[in-house]
């Protein structure tokens, strides 16, 4: 792209500003392909945070929840970053190539992130920098996606958290049919360019309902330092490792599971009639009036409205009436996640 910023690229194929990023013509329609289409989405709203040195296995070891020490090559976890009173200040999707790694989280929040993880440094050999336009970030979902990439990169990873780094492309396979890419500056024009005309292009947000729907919650400005990782369902899916040492927040982490059932636990709720749309941050409260949790993401709806994943009293979601805002606000009316929460 020479010097042709991705985001000046996405302009030129059609991409317009929106307040959730941007979109590639009418939203409801971005949201319809990614409930039963096949799309390739501009993950502008991500960015990617580079580990290298000979130290940086260790290091993050000693930094994150997840297992970095057994993370093989070709491998990626969901993970989280903490306080040492165990509050998530980020969460991501990690992996390596060889003793390098890629960590992606929110965009907003990733010089922050940086610029904390940079003090524990120390004398440790880590040199950890924000890849910015040296790599781009795009999802690929739905029936026609593997064999759009297979057709263009010669092959697919097969399983989960499978990785395949190619010269165009680092590919992570996520649950269901779909795919993260890290594409090199190099080749991440034409790359799109070829798979846009084999898939619907979309923006972020129809990227972030799939997530929200596959229960993959994501730790924002909004929400940073309110939730321990179990609160969020995060060691329901591997990015919490109780067997490996310390880290910011770990014993705290670990008493809050041997104690045994969490009382707080994100739900799938959808929302139908809110006058305004809901946003990370806002409360649950029961019909009672009685605060019962926040909102941690929530996006539009194919179906009209709003879906989003909230942390609340796990006994008042199984009881009652849930609203959003006050005890007159909006009916929430929670629906399954695709894993089972206790």
């Amino acid at each position: 792209m020479m010097a042709q910023t991705w985001q000046a690229f996405l302009a030129s194929r059609g991409a317009q500003a929106a307040s959730d990023g941007l979109r590639f013509g009418d939203a409801r329609e971005e949201l319809a392909a990614a409930r039963s289409g096949s799309i390739v989405a501009a993950l502008v709203d991500l960015a990617v945070l580079a580990f290298a040195g000979v130290d940086a296995r260790a290091f993050l070891q000693g930094q994150l929840s997840c297992d970095v020490a057994g993370l093989a090559a070709g491998r990626s976890v969901y993970g989280c970053y903490c306080t040492p009173k165990g509050r998530m200040l980020a969460n991501f999707l990690l992996w390596s190539e060889g003793e390098q790694f890629r960590m992606v989280l929110d965009r907003e929040l990733a010089p922050a992130i940086r610029k904390r993880l940079q003090m524990f440094v120390l004398r440790s050999k880590v040199a950890i920098a924000e890849s910015g336009e040296a790599l781009s970030l795009c999802g690929v979902s739905g029936p026609d996606g593997a064999p759009a990439l297979r057709s263009e990169l010669g092959g697919t990873p097969a399983q989960a958290h499978e990785v395949r780094i190619g010269p165009r492309a680092t590919v992570v396979r996520l649950a269901g049919e779909r795919f993260l890419l890290a594409l090199p500056q190099a080749s991440a024009a034409p790359l799109w360019d070829a798979l846009a005309l084999r898939l619907r292009p979309v923006g972020p947000a129809a990227w972030q309902w799939l997530d929200v729907v596959h229960g993959l919650p994501r730790i924002t400005a909004a929400t940073q330092d309110q939730f321990v990782p179990q609160m969020a369902n995060l060691e329901l899916i591997g990015a919490v490792n109780f067997r490996k040492g310390c880290y910011p927040g770990q014993e705290i982490v670990a008493r809050t599971q041997h104690l045994g059932k969490v009382k707080r636990r994100m739900f799938l709720a959808h929302v139908v009639d809110a006058d305004e749309a809901p946003v990370a941050g806002d409360a649950v409260f029961a019909a009672d009036g009685e605060v019962q949790g926040m909102v941690l993401n929530a996006v539009q709806s194919p179906e009209g409205g709003a879906d989003l994943l909230a942390v609340m009293q796990s006994a008042s979601a199984a009881a009652g009436e849930l609203r959003l805002r006050g005890a007159h606000g909006p009916r929430l009316e929670l629906r399954p996640l695709p894993y089972r929460v206790e």
